[in-house]
This record gives C-alpha cells, structure tokens and sequence, in this order.
C-alpha cells in the first residue's frame, strides 16, 4: 500500500519555528533523521514534473520502492536492489508494496503495462490485460492490485489473475471514462477519478469536468464524491475512507490540497497551502494516522522559494519538512503509520536523492513568512 503517526495539540515554540510534539509511542526507539538511500542516477529536481529519484511507497519493516535513475528499484534499509526487467533498456517505477513483501509496479512507454514482483524472484511479472502505464496502481494487504488500461476501464487483480472491472457510476454521462485508478485500502476501497468529454451532436453543447469516484470494498455500486469548482486528482484513501488529493486549476501548476471524508456526500476541504509557497499537493494518507504528506510548491516559471515536501497531521496548518540542504528541493509522495515519510530531496551538489524522513511528524515545523 501507499502508506503516518497522528500529532498530539500539543505545539512548541524553538528556534524561531513552530514545531509539533508526536506522542510518546512515537518517540520511542525513534531518532528523527533525513536518511539518504542508494541511489542509481544523478538527475536534478524537474519542478513539475515527476521525478527520476524518489520513495513511492513504504512497505512493513525496512522495505521501500520507488524509482532511482528513471528504474524501479527497492530498498532494505538505505541499501538498493534493481528489479529484473525484460530488456535493459525499460524505464518504470514500483509504486505500492503490501505487509507481504508484494510491490506493484510500471514500465512506462507507448508499450507500457503494469507489473508485480517480490524480492529474489527472477522476473517480473506481467499482469493480464494491462496496456497503459501512465495512470497509477496500488495493492492491498490481501494481494488485490488496482489499475486502469488503455481504454480507460478500471481493473483489479489477484494472484496474478483479472478478477474485476470497475464499472462507472450508474448516472455517468456519454463520453464518460476513467482517468485515474489510484489506490486501494485493506476494506476492498478503490479510488479513482472519472473524466467526462462529450459533445452533443444535436445541441453542440460541450460536457467536460473530472469527479473522484469510490467503489466500496462490500460490491456496491460506484459512488462520486462531491467534486470541488476544479479538477480534482484524488491520490490515496485510508482504512477509514478518508481521500486525499488536490485541485489543478488555471495554466500551469497551481495546485490547492484537498480531503474528503465518507459519507462523502459534501464537497472536500482544504487546509490550505504552506505558508511560504503558493501551491501544493496531498500525494498520500497514512493507513490509520490521518497524516498526509505532499509537496508545497511554486509554478515552475515562477519559482521564489524551491519545492519543499509538507505534512499536514489531520488539524491545523499544513507544515514543513526539512530539506536535505538549504535552498535546495525536496518532495514527499508516501507515508507509514510508523513516522516514515518517503520522497525525494536535493544534496548541496545540486544531486537528487531517494530520502526517508524518519519520526516525521517530529521533524515538522512551521515555517516563518
């Protein structure tokens, strides 16, 4: 799964900055740190675009996937292993992993197609009817994998075999697909975003817009959540049903965090955006934390301050995490329930690095204006 420790109110004021104090069972054995993983490539951050480098997802114990050097890789604690690829010259990325040790993933291209793997297998392997890869995927810890194809269908996989489509809500329009099929929580949860353009042939009339759906983990049919005045890419759902994602309006960039929570009957709401930069994203919720964690950013052709990856713990501002060096970029795309926060932050060489931030939401702090 895309995995998050909830905050205590408690708030203390220390060098200039408001940070936040997590519980006590948070603090044991648990030493905040910014831990710079092995790494294949030596890109720079690409400001809004995705990144070459990073931690996607955060498995049980020391297990993280993601991408490094435009490859999906693994790590073991700070230590990268390669997964086995068809040909050497295949880019793609591991986007989930399950407390078994199962991680999804994506070779991307015009070829592109969606893969699972486990670690010591000889190959990858692909799953059936996957013919697209440039949407997203997720597992569950029962082994169900989520994904769409080409056409725009919602798919689901067991043991390697189709099992289910994911039908469109019953009053979805003509011209109505899926987008995205983003993420699946251990109740059976799928989440995913329909987009409908359809032009009337007898009155000319042109329906566009985008709204977050949800199949529910017990069968029943697809429900829309109540979609925001934009374009709302929802990323990731908990145990409890809670949706995170954001808003993309206007040209470019500007992106505004969003939530929703079930019945899902009222439109999301937002905390708003880092206090230092105009724009920002939730890319993932921890499983049962309530702590999302993101990027607070800058339209790229109006950069005042470097991207810098954000927590919010579930009330209050939306806070910072530190970077890996001053001035320098970083982004947060995971979270688990154990304090770990995967992303991707840039060294004093100017080098981006795949990063876990352990203990997060003690490191968390409120920037000054």
């Amino acid at each position: 799964m895309r995995s998050g420790v909830r905050l205590a109110a408690a708030v203390v004021v220390l060098a200039g900055v408001v940070t936040t104090a997590g519980p006590a069972s948070a603090a044991a054995g648990c030493a905040p740190k910014i831990q710079v993983l092995g790494s294949l490539g030596t890109s720079a951050y690409d400001p809004g675009n995705p990144q070459t480098e990073g931690v996607l997802a955060l498995g049980a114990g020391r297990l993280s996937v993601g991408v490094s050097g435009a490859r999906p890789v693994f790590w073991t604690g700070a230590t990268l292993h390669r997964v086995p690829l068809p040909t050497a010259d295949a880019r793609g990325e591991l986007v989930a992993a399950n407390k078994g040790g199962l991680m999804v993933g994506r070779v991307l291209g015009a070829d592109g197609y969606v893969f699972t793997y486990r670690a010591g297998a000889p190959a990858i392997t692909r799953l059936p009817g996957s013919d697209y890869a440039y949407g997203d995927a997720d597992v569950n810890d029962a082994g169900y994998v989520v994904s769409r194809d080409r056409a725009g269908v919602g798919l689901v996989w067991k043991d390697g075999l189709r099992v289910r489509e994911l039908p469109l809500p019953g009053d979805a329009g003509p011209g109505t697909r899926l987008d995205l099929v983003t993420a699946v929580n251990n109740g059976g949860d799928v989440l995913g975003m329909a987009r409908q353009d359809y032009e009337d042939p007898e009155t000319g009339a042109h329906h566009q817009g985008t709204y977050p759906v949800i199949w529910p983990g017990d069968g029943g049919p697809a429900k829309p959540l109540a979609p925001t005045d934009q374009e709302s890419r929802v990323q990731d759902l908990d145990e409890a049903g809670r949706v995170v994602g954001y808003d993309r309006y206007g040209p470019g960039y500007r992106f505004t965090p969003w939530t929703w929570a079930p019945p899902y009957s009222a439109p999301g709401t937002s905390p708003g955006v880092l206090n230092t930069h105009p724009y920002g994203t939730f890319e993932a919720i921890g499983p049962n934390s309530g702590v999302s964690v993101g990027t607070a950013r800058f339209h790229p052709e109006e950069q005042a301050v470097p991207d810098q990856a954000q927590l919010w713990p579930g009330t209050g501002p939306v806070l910072a995490l530190p970077r890996l060096s001053p001035n320098r970029a970083s982004t947060a795309a995971s979270v688990a329930d154990d304090g770990r926060v995967g992303g991707a932050a840039v060294n004093a060489k100017g080098t981006l690095k795949p990063v876990i931030w352990t203990c997060a939401t003690r490191q968390a702090y409120l920037p000054q204006p």
